[in-house]
């Protein structure tokens, strides 16, 4: 069996290589410490999911022996998306389950997202379980096994939930992950026309890296809305939790301006609702809240801590940079590409203005999410630094990493949750000012990394 370490254990989820970090031995020893916890929170039975990676059938087998050696019964769902997973759990009410899979990673990743009550767990709770699955005193049991198919009634349901005004031309790029298929089931159930794109399940990935932020993996869905002439382009992560939108102009939208429009729309409903965003987020989008009526909330980036914050305050809604997009509002409060994708489609259809023209807001420069590569032992320490400095020096946000704060931009330094990376951002009304406050950044970084 590989050696359990510690550093796959991250804040919300448990990810690795596989044969590196993984092999099947390991996972069904996960399985009996996931089987401690659940019956620990007095859960007796769980959902299992999995994504379309080449080792997620195997790791499911060995994760649902290792359940039931506990006495915790399984229901299998086979290979799924996470949001369909999420919903899953949810309608059975068995308030327990693991979704495998490694989301937007590359194809030699796999990881586990464990549900436990009422969401994933995070931080500690995911620590709990390793200290169980280290410790290796796991009760002992005889748990069931039973099948279940849920995709053609989460489809129904999900297509079932929006009104479209008018039809609407989609291309679907599913980045050969698991949701694909799916959102393109759904939306054309919806009253969409839909056009598929790498929908095909594949765990080789073999079109482009499966992560729909980034501008290089979506250049075929954008030369495919054009030629086209669809009036939106929808690209999905690995796992469909995450969505990428495209205009019918060829158009990258960031995730802030997704938060906007869909916040925008939900304000119209719930006039004063709580609009959740991330310290990634540019402050137009929170102005944009504001300005129409809303109470815009700054928090941490991850989709556990998100949705851990949403209940907190009953937001109506949440979303970050990367795409995971929650809805409150005739949902379930969960990160779901599908149902974004359903709902940004409704907007566009009650809108008599083309995507490219959903925001009106004033020109600002700034940059994508850039990561520096630093050792998962070095990760904390570095932003540690950033944080004392920025926050002697200049206004400063501290929720996750440090946001320097000036009047005319800001800049952010945060650790990567999911990898070992450093994630920064930065934004500013001139592209001059810009450079300024990325040198400022970059030039202590470099120091800080030096010095371990």
């Amino acid at each position: 069996m590989k050696p359990i370490s510690r550093e796959v254990f991250r804040t919300y989820d448990i990810r690795g290589v596989v044969d590196r970090d993984f092999d099947e031995e390991w996972v069904e020893r996960l399985g009996r410490a996931c089987g401690q916890y659940f019956l620990e929170n007095g859960s007796r039975t769980a959902v299992v999911g999995h994504d379309c990676r080449h080792s997620s059938p195997g790791y499911a087998k060995a994760l649902t022996r290792g359940l039931n050696g506990t006495g915790v019964s399984v229901i299998i769902i086979g290979q799924v998306s996470t949001p369909a997973f999420y919903w899953a759990v949810t309608k059975q009410e068995t308030h327990a389950g693991v979704m495998i899979t490694a989301s937007h990673n590359p194809s030699e990743y796999n990881g586990f997202k464990v549900w436990q009550g009422i969401s994933t767990i995070h931080s500690d709770e995911i620590q709990d379980v390793f200290e169980l699955m280290d410790k290796g005193e796991f009760p002992v049991g005889e748990g069931t096994v039973r099948h279940e198919d849920v995709l053609d009634k989460y489809v129904a349901e999900l297509s079932g939930n929006v009104t479209l005004a008018r039809p609407v031309k989609v291309v679907v790029d599913g980045g050969n992950g698991t949701g694909g298929l799916l959102t393109a089931d759904a939306l054309r159930k919806a009253g969409a026309e839909v056009v598929c794109l790498f929908c095909e399940p594949d765990g080789d990935f073999p079109n482009h890296h499966p992560d729909p932020v980034v501008e290089k993996n979506m250049v075929a869905l954008q030369q495919a809305v054009l030629k086209e002439k669809a009036d939106i382009g929808v690209g999905l992560d690995g796992d469909c939790d995450r969505i990428g939108v495209v205009t019918e102009k060829g158009e990258l939208l960031f995730g802030d301006q997704l938060v906007a429009i869909y916040a925008r729309d939900i304000l119209k409903a719930f006039p004063g609702a709580s609009i959740i965003g991330e310290v990634k987020c540019s402050h137009l989008m929170y102005d944009d809240i504001r300005a129409h009526g809303g109470d815009a909330v700054m928090w941490k980036t991850g989709h556990s801590l998100i949705k851990a914050r949403m209940r907190e305050i009953g937001a109506k809604f949440a979303g970050e940079m990367s795409g995971h997009m929650f809805f409150a509002d005739r949902y379930y409060g969960f990160d779901d590409a599908t149902y974004a994708a359903l709902r940004m489609v409704e907007i566009l259809s009650k809108s008599d203005k083309p995507m490219s023209e959903q925001l009106n807001w004033p020109k600002t420069w700034s940059t994508p999410e850039i990561r520096v590569d630093c050792p998962e032992s070095m990760k904390e320490r570095v932003v540690g630094k950033a944080v004392k400095y920025f926050s002697s020096k200049f206004d400063a946000i501290d929720i996750d990493g440090v946001r320097a704060v000036f009047p005319d931009g800001w800049g952010l330094i945060r650790a990567s949750n999911t990898q070992p990376v450093l994630v920064l951002r930065f934004e500013a009304e001139t592209p001059e000012r810009l450079d300024e406050i990325r040198s400022m950044f970059e030039e202590k970084l470099k120091t800080w990394i030096a010095e371990g």
